[in-house]
């Protein structure tokens, strides 16, 4: 008897099983990352984890999304490719993952902090702004 899963199911379903499989390195990342939101809370220190510097499977990835839940806030930034940003379920940790124009991730991190950098206002922006309001409030009638 030849049992086939049908092609159409074969990625969700090898999908779905790798989901399972871990390295072990959730568990130390969780520690790091309350380590880290700890150093936060009391040096004002913040943190960045590079999830891309270590083996790290989809199981993992499982783990950690699970434990941390998902926060209020989500951003994407799309400038050569796309960068999403979103809290996550522990206020101060962020995640920050780095995609290229075809989709492909570039980089992944965790960021503890109260606000991650590229979702700051950078300050050459703001003085652009600053002059851009100013021309458009020269233009009102008084």
């Amino acid at each position: 008897m030849d049992c086939k899963i049908p092609q159409t199911h074969t990625s969700s379903v090898a999908d779905e099983i790798l989901s399972y499989v871990e390295t072990g390195n959730a568990s130390p990342l969780l520690h790091e990352i309350q380590h880290a939101l700890t150093t936060l809370l009391e040096q004002g220190r913040e943190t960045t984890i590079d999830l891309g510097a270590m083996p790290f499977a989809p199981g993992d990835e499982r783990i950690l999304d699970e434990v941390l839940g998902e926060g209020e806030v989500y951003a994407t930034i799309t400038i050569m490719g796309e960068s999403k940003i979103r809290e996550t379920g522990t206020p101060g940790v962020w995640r920050i993952d780095h995609f290229d124009e075809n989709g492909e991730y570039q980089s992944r991190f965790i960021e503890i902090t109260f606000m991650p950098d590229i979702l700051k206002t950078q300050h050459e922006d703001a003085e652009q702004g600053l002059k851009d309001l100013r021309e458009r409030i020269t233009t009102l009638k008084p």
